[in-house]
């Protein structure tokens, strides 16, 4: 099934009287002007009147491209939860199984989706696959300091069986471990001063094995460098024991991390920082330290959003429009990811927009 099959779920949300337009073509106009660049509904209106030709090769457009307020309109009127079911549906039936995937959850504000109050800005979360690079769902959360209740529905709507679950302190919550493991899969989960007495007891766990018994600990290093810097990275771990009291709290916990990073950049001042984790993993320090450093893979794709997308300069806000085009984003961000040709997204977006052959080939997969 092509994405616009999982679309025929979504409900019309207009009455018969008068539906020029039908939903299903005015769907696959938006995320084919997405995909070729487009960041408005302006923009959209202007690709489907250069694009007619193409766009009826696949759809019927029988009365033309609508204008951009009755795009605007339609797209707002769909349901986000059944747009974003369709688009977990679908990314559902491409993912593909490579042993244990990590999905590492992450909040993002859309800065300009305001309208009046800033504190109305779209605040979502999105569940993103380390493996496969793809975007497995976004889901509206009611702002930052509401999101480990969006953070618990996103857990509940995923398949996250037998995978490994990473998140940043924020999201570093009781319930969120209850619901991972209740789900069979795994955690590995910063720890902050948000929960400052198992922080303290980590750090002081080993401070006292260091001390005393330093052959116990396992450690794994990395060094990166570039653009300027080179930092290190140390990675140690131990078994959890009854000297952590507060392990008793936290869903089959099993290891505790220590993680010493060391920024140094030319001609300035070494920098220093100590970060803490909990996982639901046997001790390995090397697996658990990649899945680390791995999480924040995730920042890399809101990157692209805002910059390639225009994410953060979008001023779609009106109504669910902010939502669902967001997901429309999401849909063009894994379409681009799975086509294999070797280029920047960047470079692939601007061929879509003017390659009809290549957007085919996105849209639709490789003859």
């Amino acid at each position: 099934m092509t994405f616009i099959d999982h679309f025929t779920s979504i409900e019309d949300p207009r009455t018969n009287i008068n539906v020029k337009h039908d939903l299903l073509d005015v769907l696959f106009l938006t995320v084919s002007a997405v995909l070729s660049g487009a960041e408005g509904w302006k923009d959209i209106k202007e690709f489907g009147d250069n694009k007619l030709d193409w766009l009826r090769q696949y759809r019927d457009f029988k009365n033309g491209i609508p204008v951009d307020d009755t795009i605007a309109r339609i797209i707002r009127a769909i349901e986000p939860a059944q747009l974003n079911q369709a688009f977990i549906n679908w990314v559902n039936e491409v993912r593909v199984d490579k042993g244990q995937e990590q999905i590492a959850l992450d909040g993002k504000t859309l800065r300009r989706s305001f309208d009046g109050d800033r504190q109305t800005a779209l605040h979502s979360i999105t569940a993103w696959s380390r493996s496969q690079g793809l975007v497995l769902a976004q889901l509206k959360s009611t702002g930052k300091k509401n999101e480990n209740a969006s953070v618990i529905d996103m857990l509940n709507v995923l398949n996250i069986k037998g995978a490994l679950i990473s998140a940043d302190a924020m999201n570093t919550q009781k319930k969120i471990v209850n619901t991972i493991v209740e789900k069979k899969a795994d955690y590995v989960l910063c720890v902050k001063l948000n929960h400052k007495k198992l922080r303290h007891e980590i750090a002081g766990y080993f401070h006292k094995i260091k001390r005393e018994t330093p052959e116990f600990i396992e450690e794994f290093e990395e060094v990166d460098s570039g653009h300027g810097r080179i930092e290190v990275r140390k990675y140690r771990q131990l078994r959890v024991n009854e000297w952590i009291s507060e392990a008793s709290n936290w869903s089959n916990i099993q290891t505790v991390i220590e993680v010493e990073r060391e920024r140094h950049f030319k001609g300035e001042v070494v920098q220093q920082e100590t970060l803490y984790y909990i996982s639901s993993l046997a001790p390995d320090v090397e697996r658990i330290g990649k899945a680390i450093r791995s999480h924040w893979g995730v920042e890399s794709t809101h990157w692209i959003l805002d910059v390639t997308f225009k994410e953060d300069d979008c001023r779609i806000r009106n109504g669910d429009g902010a939502e669902n085009v967001a997901v429309i984003r999401r849909f063009a961000l894994n379409l681009t990811k799975l086509h294999p040709q070797k280029n920047s997204m960047r470079g692939k977006l601007k061929q879509a927009g003017w390659s009809d052959k290549f957007r085919s080939e996105l849209i639709f997969g490789q003859n």
